[in-house]
């Protein structure tokens, strides 16, 4: 039998779970997918990653503006998207151990 039931494992729902649990409560913490939701794995976090990536790629490309030249300067999507999978592993690992 538990105290409370939370259905969602988002942003809101582990941090539900985790306040009810420390005013002594037992709780279960339902989801459907990945412990995180979907900002964490499908929506919000990946995409910053890869704007992130973009933005430090456009800079480099306009450097020369102030006085930052780079030659072989190029894109690899592969690599992209492995810094991507890296960020939202490191994040939902992070939520797995509170």
């Amino acid at each position: 039998m538990y105290d409370i039931v939370i259905i969602g494992g988002g942003p809101g729902g582990y941090v539900a779970a985790i306040r009810a649990s420390q005013l002594g409560g037992k709780v279960l913490l339902a989801e459907e997918r990945e412990l995180g939701g979907t900002c964490l794995n499908r929506g919000c976090i990946p995409t910053k990653a890869m704007v992130h990536c973009a933005s430090v790629y456009s800079a480099a490309l306009h450097g020369d503006a102030i006085g930052l030249n780079f030659t072989g300067l190029s894109l690899d999507y592969s690599g992209v998207a492995r810094h991507r999978d890296q960020v939202v592993s490191a994040l939902v690992q992070g939520i797995g151990g509170l």
